[in-house]
């Protein structure tokens, strides 16, 4: 059962283009890398020459002779003579590469030879990915994927590209939805949010109709992360990965969810952990949200490096790791329990996140004052604030109304209510998260700051 993939028309535009450069896609294990490769390659070509460095180890003998495309040919149908190059229609697809990534040095040869395609891929690439890259740099391109986000699940359960239309038409416009659908939606969403976005798991789900198998799949891949780490990564910081990892989800059901090393183990020190969350974040594993030094433009460079919140890359991953009383109850009756904060803050971190958004967040000192996530526009820096429950965002509101922060000017809220805006925050639903980055396009802030001061502040409800 193939699931349709954002990466699926990637890779046709990729192969459109007569100038294409071998392809490196980079993404953490069982986001359905190798599958969607496959899936393509049996539609564009005559030949598709695969090469998986685990399972096939032999194969890291190609580059006896050199690093030439005509030696690899050569060794590879030494190896194999069933295998076949047909210039202009076949497919070479080098498969785990993080187990042999002098490889990548083939890829500039590939490139000035011209006859055959060539895509790369590797479960642990952002671990190797400096080597990988100084060894080819300027001859490839490459491509970041990620388990499924909500639009790719909505396509699972059948639904097609005009859905997804008109939920950011609804959204363009501040238009409420429904309330049929803000019931769909928002189950849909809690159900994508349970399963998490790994292929294997939504396809089971889909197949079974029901969460049945759904955990022990999602803990065996926890397993596999964890083994993982004891493979690539090297000595003592092993076992400080681990740690990391293992504390990840508790931290997060904290009131103050700032990471915090020290809590990590007993005389834990930031010191000693300086790379093993960094090592997480390269091989996919989860995302590293940033404190801001102030709340103002640019982004980068304005925080602190030392003080952060982690986020799991996958929801599912977070909802793996609860205990079994809350895993049951999440299932059965879909109540968030102690970690609804934390669950939906991951939700909104993870769409950020897949749609090439970095994450920061503000925390003033000695202040209650905190907001979640922020985004810019082109010439203003808007704030995003997640709430579980109902409530006013009294941080995001100070923000948008006090002189001390003039490049922001309104912000957004995502909660379980219905469309609106109401003195500068634009409320959206936690299920159009995943089109931000498409609102945001045509949101031009500065003109909606003139709309409300005509509007004098007075509430939009359709």
């Amino acid at each position: 059962m193939y699931l349709k993939r954002k990466i699926d028309a990637f890779l046709e535009g990729w192969k459109a283009d007569p100038d294409r450069k071998p392809l490196i896609i980079k993404g953490s294990r069982q986001v359905g890398k190798t599958e969607s490769v496959k899936h393509f390659a049996e539609r564009n070509y005559e030949s598709v020459v695969e090469i998986n460095f685990v399972r096939d180890e032999k194969y890291k003998g190609i580059i006896a002779d050199g690093y030439e495309a005509a030696d690899i040919v050569k060794n590879i149908s030494l190896l194999d003579p069933s295998k076949r190059f047909i210039p202009g229609k076949t497919l070479i697809f080098f498969d785990e590469i993080t187990e042999f990534p002098e490889i990548a040095t083939a890829l500039k040869f590939f490139a000035i030879d011209g006859r055959f395609d060539v895509i790369c891929s590797g479960s642990m690439l952002g671990v190797n990915y400096r080597k990988i890259e100084s060894n080819s740099v300027g001859y490839k391109k490459d491509y970041d994927m990620f388990s499924m986000d909500f639009e790719e699940f909505l396509w699972a359960k059948g639904y097609d590209s005009e859905t997804v239309e008109q939920m950011l038409h609804h959204m363009r416009e501040f238009r409420p939805f429904s309330a049929l659908e803000m019931d769909v939606y928002h189950s849909l969403f809690l159900d994508f949010n349970i399963l998490g976005g790994m292929p294997a798991v939504v396809a089971e789900y889909i197949r079974k109709n029901t969460f049945e198998g759904s955990l022990d799949t999602q803990k065996q891949l926890t397993a596999d992360y964890r083994e993982d780490i004891r493979k690539y990564a090297s000595g003592v910081d092993q076992t400080r990965i681990v740690n990391v990892f293992n504390r990840v989800a508790p931290q997060l059901a904290r009131e103050n969810k700032k990471f915090q090393i020290s809590k990590v183990a007993s005389g834990a020190r930031f010191r000693d952990y300086r790379g093993c969350v960094e090592w997480l974040a390269d091989a996919g594993m989860v995302n590293i949200c940033y404190c801001m030094d102030f709340p103002e433009l640019p982004l980068g460079g304005n925080y602190d490096p030392d003080i952060f919140k982690l986020y799991f890359a996958d929801t599912g991953l977070l909802v793996s790791m609860l205990d079994e009383e809350s895993q049951e109850d999440l299932r059965a009756n879909k109540n968030l329990g102690v970690y609804k904060g934390a669950l939906f803050e991951n939700m909104v971190g993870e769409a950020l996140v897949k749609q090439g958004y970095k994450l920061f967040y503000y925390k003033r000192d000695n202040s209650s004052l905190e907001v979640d996530f922020f985004v810019r526009s082109k010439s203003m820096l808007i704030p995003i604030e997640v709430k579980a429950k109902d409530g006013k965002a009294k941080s995001m509101s100070t923000l948008i109304h006090s002189d001390k922060y003039p490049d922001i000017c309104c912000g957004l809220k995502f909660s379980k209510n219905n469309i609106g805006h109401d003195n500068g925050i634009y409320t959206f639903p936690y299920f159009c998260a995943f089109l931000l980055k498409r609102f945001m396009a045509s949101f031009h802030p500065e003109e909606e700051r003139e709309r409300g001061k005509a509007l004098g502040g007075e509430e939009l409800n359709g």
